[in-house]
């Protein structure tokens, strides 16, 4: 015998409801962090993406090194 009592007949009934709820509440999650992961890595990709390109541009300018220097210059107090 169950130490809490005789269970009420719905009760199976409303766990098993509770249970396919949090199932499909798990799976919804799942799918939502799948998403999230892959517009991240889009993202990503994206902000490589531009970096390239700005680099690209900056040595176009003949920039580059000149910025360069300014930053080591500042970093390091020099």
């Amino acid at each position: 015998m169950d130490a809490r009592g005789p269970e009420a007949p719905s009760g199976g009934a409303l766990r098993d409801a509770a249970e396919n709820l949090f199932q499909e509440l798990q799976e919804h999650i799942q799918a939502l962090i799948a998403t999230l992961n892959l517009r991240m890595e889009e993202m990503g990709n994206r902000l490589e993406d531009l970096q390239k390109n700005v680099n690209d541009l900056m040595v176009q300018a003949g920039i580059e090194n000149s910025i360069k220097g300014q930053m080591v210059r500042t970093l390091f107090g020099n």
